[in-house]
C-alpha cells in the first residue's frame, strides 16, 4: 500500500522582498535624519540650498523620507506587506519624479502649477526618484522563496493497490435446496455410529 499526504506550499524564512525593504527603509530613515540636522525646520516648504548625497533637500522632503523610511521598518515584518511598502515606494517616488519632470520643463504642460514646489524638486532628483520608484518595483515583485510542508498532523489517506483491493471468496455449499428429510453428507458422517463400514 501507498501512503499520500497533502503537500502545503509556504514562503519559508526571511523573504528577499523583506531585507531589501528593511534595508531601503532603514537608509530612508537615516537619510531624512540627515537632511533634518542641515536643514532644521524653518521654511517647512521653501527652496532651500542645502543638500545632502548632491540632492537638494528641505523639511518638507525630509519628513516625507522620515514617514515612508518608518512605514517601511513596520511593513517589513511580513513578506507580504514588505511587497505593500515596495509598492508604496514605487506610487510615492513616481509620482515626485513625474512632478520633477513637469516643473523642469521636461514635460512641456504642468496641471499642478498653481501647488509650487514645495518639495524643492530639480533636475538632477529627478533621476535620483526614477531609481527609487525602480526599487520600489523591485521590492515589490521580488520572487518569495517557499518550502514544500508535510502536515504531521493530518491523518494519512490511504491508497489501495488495484491488486490488493481484490479480496477471495470462498463459495459455501448451499443446503436450502434439499428435502428436509435429506440429511448433507457432513452431518451424515457425524451421525453414523463409529465401527460401521463406510
Amino acid at each position: 500500500m501507498a501512503r499520500a499526504q497533502r503537500a502545503r506550499i509556504r514562503t519559508a524564512g526571511l523573504q528577499p522582498a523583506q531585507v531589501l525593504a528593511g534595508l531601503a527603509s532603514l537608509a530612508y530613515l537615516v537619510f531624512g535624519i540627515v537632511g533634518f540636522t542641515r536643514t532644521g525646520f524653518a521654511d517647512f516648504i521653501g527652496h532651500s540650498d542645502v543638500t545632502v548625497l548632491g540632492i537638494s533637500v528641505n523639511p518638507l522632503y525630509n519628513l516625507g523620507f522620515v514617514l515612508l523610511g518608518a512605514i517601511g521598518l513596520l511593513l517589513t515584518f511580513g513578506s507580504g506587506r514588505s511587497r505593500v511598502f515596495g509598492l508604496l515606494s514605487f506610487v510615492a517616488f513616481g509620482a515626485l519624479f513625474v512632478w520633477g519632470l513637469m516643473i523642469a520643463g521636461t514635460v512641456s504642460t504642468n496641471p499642478v502649477s498653481q501647488a509650487g514646489n514645495p518639495f524643492d524638486l530639480n533636475g538632477p532628483d529627478n533621476w535620483v526618484h526614477l531609481g527609487l520608484a525602480a526599487l520600489g518595483l523591485v521590492i515589490a515583485f521580488l520572487p518569495a522563496r517557499h518550502k514544500v510542508m508535510l502536515p504531521e498532523d493530518e491523518e494519512d489517506t490511504v491508497v489501495a493497490d488495484r491488486a490488493d483491493s481484490t479480496t477471495l471468496v470462498e463459495p459455501v455449499p448451499d443446503t436450502s435446496r434439499r428435502p428436509k428429510h435429506e440429511k448433507s453428507p457432513a452431518v451424515a458422517r457425524e451421525e453414523r455410529p463409529p465401527g460401521l463400514a463406510h
